[in-house]
């Protein structure tokens, strides 16, 4: 397989990816909307205002998926959801460990104990998916703007500037 063409097919699972995270962040983000008081048994404590954070997060979560599909704002919607995974991980903690029952939704460790170490891969899925991070796959060392591939190949030389990325005004 030429370089090009694991290239095309890493670009094809990065855009696939997209579009089942962009689903599956939908579909929750309608959830917390119509179904919030469902959920308030899962906010701990210590949150302000738990039926305010839930619909709060429901549309930032549709705002994420909606986010991803677009070439403007799918860097921003990438490190959106993966912080969105972050902080949600005490209310997943809370379901598990205090044994919360959510009608549809099962109280054992079977969901619990995947559903929490899958966590992180929603973290990087989101990253990867959204053109922040190339690992594992190689490529980009670092993120941003004007990030640029690093090979330590001296016959392939390295790419320029993200084409997603927004364009900047250089000083003469």
């Amino acid at each position: 397989m030429t370089e090009g063409a694991i290239e095309a097919s890493i670009e094809t699972w990065r855009r696939r990816l997209r579009y089942a995270l962009a689903a599956t962040y939908g579909f929750i983000g309608v959830v917390h909307l119509v179904a919030t008081d469902a959920m308030l048994p899962l906010m701990p404590d210590w949150v302000p205002q738990p039926r305010l954070v839930i619909l709060a997060t429901g549309l930032c979560e549709i705002a994420g998926a909606v986010g991803l599909l677009t070439g403007r704002f799918r860097r921003a919607a990438a490190l959106g959801l993966a912080l969105y995974a972050v902080c949600v991980y005490p209310a997943n903690l809370k379901h598990a460990f205090e044994h919360v029952h959510v009608e549809g939704i099962p109280d054992s460790w079977w969901y619990h104990g995947p559903r929490l170490a899958f966590q992180p891969v929603f973290v990087w899925a989101a990253l990867w998916a959204g053109g922040l991070i190339d690992w594992p796959f190689g490529g980009r060392r670092g993120s941003g703007q004007g990030a640029t591939e690093i090979s330590g190949d001296p016959a392939r030389p390295p790419k320029g500037p993200d084409p997603d990325a927004p364009a900047t005004i250089r000083e003469p």
